[in-house]
């Protein structure tokens, strides 16, 4: 898959101004800290193209990247973060609620969950609404290169466990350090996209 035409398009705070058109899209969400800037910079290998924040919870936009004049990348406040006010909150909460249920370009729902502990009861809140409304999803669980072997089959067991994956929906261990999981990713977005 080309990638060497990758730029922010959009950054986008309500629905009139997402960018127009009908390319597909493939939406990245997680906690704060789950390291979606890492997924999006290693997908289209690029060190910088999303920043990394010292300082989780910086993402207050839907983020629009587009890859080639093919498809977006999507990237959306994360979930979780304590240090977050109730009001933004609620405000990230909506604009994100907003996207998932009108988008009619949305394909796939990549959820990022950080391999190396229990995803949280926020995870397993966020898979339950996107299967209500029958949004595709893959699970990205990230930071794999920061768990043993001995310890990989336990955590996908438990993972597998405490999200209930539907038929259709599958996982794919991911890390920004190694790459692992990068061409697993590109292939789902080229079956979606029919290449």
């Amino acid at each position: 898959m080309k990638l060497d035409n990758v730029n922010l398009e959009v950054t986008a705070v309500r629905r009139s101004q997402y960018p127009e058109g009908n390319l597909p899209e493939f939406i990245m969400i997680g906690r704060s800290n789950v390291g979606k800037s890492s997924f999006l910079n290693t997908l289209v290998n690029r060190k910088n193209l999303a920043r990394i924040s010292s300082k989780p919870g910086k993402t207050s936009t839907i983020n629009f990247y587009n890859v080639e004049d093919n498809f977006y990348l999507v990237d959306v406040p994360g979930y979780g973060y304590a240090d977050t006010s109730k009001e933004e909150i609620r405000k990230f909460g909506l604009m994100v609620e907003e996207y998932l249920q009108r988008r009619e370009t949305l394909k796939r729902v990549f959820l990022l969950i950080d391999f190396r502990h229990k995803p949280t009861s926020d995870d397993k809140m966020m898979y339950d609404f996107l299967k209500y409304y029958q949004i595709p999803v893959t699970i990205i669980a990230t930071k794999t290169d920061k768990v043993s072997s001995r310890e990989k089959d336990k955590n996908l067991k438990l993972l597998r466990e405490t999200i209930d994956l539907v038929v259709g929906d599958n996982v794919i261990l991911f890390s920004s350090v190694t790459k692992t999981g990068r061409e697993e990713v590109l292939k789902v977005i080229e079956e979606i996209l029919g290449k």
